[in-house]
């Protein structure tokens, strides 16, 4: 098997234009014109309906301010650290509008851990959700940017509290005053090169990583999406389309998230929907959302189908506005489809796979399956090209696994300010994606394994090394190993094998109790400094040594089958009492 191609005929993607000017400013032939004028955004707590001529205004307030209050230029970098909110995406515009960069946060992240995200991306401002203001606020101080560049989402709730400027404030400023600046037309071929978001990912030694997306990666990504879904085209009648003008879509995954930022915001409002914007992922308070708004499409993740079949409350909510379930970031099980199915007779319910690096899907669910075929991941999008690498670095031939690598005009362009881990994944205009998969004669995309070393809990990327280097820190730690194991809620999570110090082996040698003392310890040394995805839920035990190879390699195979023997001998252990 040679090269592998998504379907052909993919319109036109244009290259001189912002991710701002193609969503507001521009006409797409793969973008569907809404019949009636429609609300674009939906504040879910409240029912506030934002339409186009509103958020147009807002962006041009914003970005006005954001140069005049703050100096924000071209290339500089905003960091949003905040939930999901219906000024998120204005945020975003309105400093793609300057020419300026985005950074997205985690809203759980620690100090420490915004800090080094800060820091890496030299973020000159934050706008931040009140929740999470102290955070943002002690950060700044240590990177040296000011307070008066801390911008509130929403006015904090202590009245009290120093008085912080919010978004609002800053619309209202940018738009009393004349414009500012001058927003450029790139030149053709630019926007393969200008940067749009620095997005995190995990990676499989260190720390987390900045990925350089250019403003074409999401611009590409909507418009294959759009075309592989015939967004613009009546391919069928109006009721059996999968995605139509005025549908409304589940905003509940976080937009700093790549699937949230550019399949669930971007996406969705490209095709002329309807985004209901939901701050924090609670079911019960979801549930009522869908039957509230008659929510159309939800994109959601493994843990949230779990909820879906087995909890007592979706049986108490009318679903019955659920045309399309999608869920992405971990592959889910048959048995889970076919639970899905039951409970929501009909919905559509399929799979997508695309990651950071790839900005963000490379595979899409197959138009005219209503259910799609268990374990796939869909097929190709138009555009894509993918390989099949095997470990010999010989082609796999139809339903034979190896590393999936892929060149798309969606993808990243390289990882900031890291060379080494760049040559390893963006080689030679591909993307080494570290999934082994296998894609059969119909084209169809399995996810069987990671060759990455990653952890992937509720879709999250958790990097072993991340957590190890952190635990040698503790002074009871002489060496380690993260591997995962598996959960039916979170999919995976990470269990630490850890070998004692000598002092903590003697503690333990003199009292047993010590043991739960030091993995009580060691647990809340993770919880203390990383956010919860990364937390040790799986456990710790202590082992007398780690494996390795002659080279000194981690042996995590070894140690993944120990953990899930381990996990076993205890659900034994519950089901006998």
């Amino acid at each position: 098997m040679s090269e592998i191609l998504g379907p052909e005929g993919l319109p036109y993607i244009p290259d001189d234009v912002t991710v701002v000017q193609f969503i507001l400013d521009c006409h797409h032939p793969a973008r569907p014109v809404p019949k009636h004028p429609r609300a674009w955004l939906i504040e879910d707590a409240t029912g506030r309906q934002i339409c186009y001529d509103e958020i147009r205004a807002r962006v041009a307030g914003l970005a006005n301010a954001l140069r005049l209050r703050c100096g924000i230029v071209e290339d500089d970098v905003v960091c949003i650290f905040s939930p999901n909110h219906v000024d998120y995406p204005i945020a975003i515009w309105a400093t793609h509008r300057l020419g300026a960069v985005i950074t997205p946060a985690n809203p759980s992240y620690h100090k420490d851990e915004l800090e080094y995200q800060l820091g890496i991306t030299k973020a000159k401002v934050i706008l931040v959700h009140p929740s999470n203001y102290g955070v943002a606020l002690a950060a700044a101080q240590t990177l040296g940017i000011s307070s008066a560049n801390v911008i509130l989402f929403d006015p904090l709730p202590n009245e009290s509290a120093p008085a912080a400027l919010t978004i609002h404030n800053l619309v209202e400023e940018g738009l009393s005053k004349p414009q500012s600046f001058v927003e450029r037309r790139l030149k053709p071929g630019e926007g393969k090169t200008k940067i749009a978001f620095l997005s995190l990912s995990s990676g499989t030694t260190g720390r987390p990583k900045a990925v350089c997306i250019p403003h074409i990666a999401p611009i590409a990504n909507c418009v294959q999406m759009a075309f592989a879904s015939k967004a613009n085209e009546e391919y069928t009648t109006w009721e059996n389309r999968r995605y139509r003008p005025g549908d409304v879509e589940l905003g509940v995954l976080p937009f700093y998230h790549i699937y949230g930022l550019v399949v669930v915001m971007h996406f969705a409002l490209f095709c002329g929907m309807t985004l209901v914007v939901i701050p924090k992922f609670n079911f019960t308070e979801m549930l009522k959302s869908v039957q509230r708004y008659r929510i159309n499409h939800m994109k959601i993740v493994p843990p949230m189908v779990v909820l879906l079949c087995k909890h007592p409350a979706t049986k108490n909510h009318d679903l019955s506005s659920v045309k399309m379930i999608m869920s992405g970031a971990a592959p889910l099980s048959a048995e889970l489809i076919q639970q899905l199915t039951e409970r929501l007779p009909n919905a559509g319910i399929a799979q997508a796979y695309g990651m950071t690096e790839t900005c963000t899907t490379v595979s899409w669910p197959n138009l005219y399956q209503k259910i799609g075929t268990p374990g796939s991941s869909g097929l190709l999008l138009p555009g894509t090209v993918a390989r099949v690498v095997k470990e010999d670095g010989s082609l796999a031939k139809y339903g034979e696994p190896g590393q999936l690598v892929v060149r798309s005009p969606a993808q990243a362009l390289r990882y900031l300010d890291n060379d080494q881990a760049t040559k390893e994944t963006f080689k030679d205009g591909w993307v080494y994606t570290g999934d082994e998969v296998i894609i059969n004669e119909q084209k169809e995309l399995y996810i069987i394994d990671r060759i990455k070393e990653l952890i992937k809990v509720k879709g999250f990327q958790v990097a072993p090394a991340e957590l190890e280097g952190h635990l040698l820190d503790h002074p009871d730690v002489t060496d380690v190993c993260v591997v995962s194991v598996p959960d039916d809620y979170s999919g995976e999570l990470p269990l630490a094998f850890v070998v004692l110090s000598e002092d903590a082996q003697a503690r333990v040698n003199a009292d047993t109790a010590e043991v739960d003392r030091i993995k009580a310890a060691l647990m809340k040394h993770v919880s203390d400094h990383k956010v919860q995805y990364k937390w040790l839920a799986g456990g710790v035990e202590f082992v007398d040594a780690i494996p390795k190879n002659p080279s000194g390699k981690l042996l995590r195979r070894f140690l993944r089958d120990r953990a899930k023997e381990l996990r076993a001998g205890k659900a034994q252990t519950k089901t006998k009492l």
